[in-house]
C-alpha cells in the first residue's frame, strides 16, 4: 500500500504509531544500556528488536 492511497486520518494514525515504535525503541535501548541483570538486558534487546520489525513494517507503508 502506497502512501498516496492513504486517506489523511490513516497518515496521522500511522505518523502516531512510528513515533509510539521509536520512542519504545530508545527507551528499551537505554534500559538495555543501563541494565545490569544480563537477563534484563538480553530482554530489552530483544524487545527493542521486535519494534524496530514493527518501525520497519510500519515505514513500508509509507512507499
Amino acid at each position: 500500500m502506497a502512501a498516496n492511497s492513504l486517506t489523511q486520518k490513516e497518515l496521522i494514525a500511522l505518523e502516531e504509531t512510528l513515533n509510539s515504535e521509536a520512542l519504545v525503541i530508545k527507551k528499551l535501548r537505554a534500559y538495555a544500556a543501563s541494565a545490569q541483570d544480563p537477563q534484563i538486558k538480553t530482554t530489552c534487546e530483544q524487545l527493542s528488536n521486535r519494534h524496530k520489525q514493527h518501525y520497519d513494517t510500519l515505514m513500508g507503508y509509507l512507499y
